[in-house]
């Protein structure tokens, strides 16, 4: 199937819900936009945190990801959306009837965005066994929790930094795991649970934990539009979005196309994506120098410059690629000086552009 007839598909199967405000139309927060895009064209990055004001459009954002990116091929009936092709994206019921030479019904779903809201118990996140069955009729039964849901998927947390400490460590877990095991009375469940982890916070509600902080793959910063035009086009916008959102949807779909044939031709040349050993050494070196605690900082940052690459439409990444993304990956692993009046992402800048031969930025970066 064609990406217009896959995109009108998707479109169809939507018309049922509330209509989401299209991710092309969103006026500015270029930052946010752009880690987002790069995290979905390569889910292995880590995910994103995004801090920022109130009303700066950080669940509109992530909310309109999902309604453009392209559609996955799905086991039907399967409530994991197990890969029919790869076995690492499997559950374990599926790979058992791969194996035994069953012929897997497919079909095509779009991608889940899946919210976490605050209240959810352990048990609403990642399932629940229920152990009088299991007892009674010796089988597994379980019911799938929202972890399931978004395998494959999209996985946002609004207000992260309110979100209790424990449910955080679940969370990134399975993230970093990519499954989510339930064990109860000695039973245990496990199925595949491999998401774009995307937080969302107001830095005025609460600071997160260094720890939380660096198992985000990268930190993208949201500020009030300043600009008046800007604001007078925001407003104009979501008054034409409201006033009949299926127009509004219709005059911005040709771009939703565009971006989607981007983000699925991304993910295909992403495997074939390279970075130069001497670039890999400076993003060592800029990693050294701004003491970095461990190597994931380096590893992101590699990831995501090929990702940027990817979706620029080339097989080798360039230091321009690197100067877009290294600020996105490196800000938020700084070590914290209360003192330091300096912003962190310009003091990344200055590091980056020392290493790599470039003139330093402008001061009034910093503000």
């Amino acid at each position: 199937m064609g990406y217009e007839r896959r995109y009108f598909a998707v479109v169809s199967q939507t018309s049922g819900r509330r209509p989401v405000f299209p991710f092309t139309a969103i006026v500015g927060q270029e930052e946010m936009k752009l880690a987002l895009i790069l995290n979905v064209i390569d889910p292995k990055l880590g995910g994103v945190m995004i801090m920022g004001d109130r009303g700066t459009g950080k669940s509109t954002t992530v909310r309109a990801l999902a309604e453009l990116l392209p559609e996955i091929e799905v086991v039907t009936g399967d409530p994991y959306h197990s890969d029919p092709y790869n076995q690492d994206l499997m559950s374990d019921e599926v790979r058992g009837r791969k194996l035994a030479g069953e012929a897997l019904p497919v079909e095509r779903r779009q991608v889940q965005m899946v919210d976490l809201p605050l209240g959810a118990t352990e048990d609403r996140v990642c399932g629940t066994i229920d152990i009088e069955k299991a007892l009674s009729e010796g089988v597994k039964a379980f019911e799938p929790g929202l972890l399931a849901r978004a395998n494959r998927g999209i996985l946002y947390v609004d207000e992260v930094n309110l979100l209790d400490d424990h449910l955080v460590d679940v969370l990134l877990d399975s993230a970093a795991s990519g499954w989510n095991t339930v064990e109860r009375e000695g039973i245990s469940v496990r199925h595949p649970a491999r998401f774009v982890l995307v937080g969302s916070g107001n830095p005025e509600e609460g600071e997160l934990r260094p720890q939380l902080l660096d198992r985000f793959a990268m930190h993208a910063e949201v500020r009030t539009v300043k600009d008046p035009k800007s604001r007078v086009q925001i407003v104009q916008q979501r008054g034409e979005f409201d006033g009949n959102p299926q127009r509004f949807l219709a005059a911005h779909r040709k771009a939703q196309q565009e971006l989607t044939r981007r983000i699925a031709k991304a993910q295909q040349l992403l495997k074939k994506t390279e970075v130069s050993d001497d670039l890999q050494l400076k993003i060592a070196q800029v990693c050294s120098e701004l003491d970095v605690d461990g190597l994931r900082g380096d590893i992101v940052t590699d990831r995501a410059a090929r990702a940027l690459a990817a979706f620029e439409g080339r097989g080798r990444v360039t230091v321009e690629d690197i100067q877009r993304v290294i600020v996105l990956c490196l800000r938020h692993r700084l070590r914290k000086d209360p003192l330091e009046s300096i912003d962190s992402g310009y003091k990344v800048e200055k590091v980056f552009r020392r290493i790599f031969d470039l003139p330093p930025p402008e001061t009034n970066a910093a503000q």
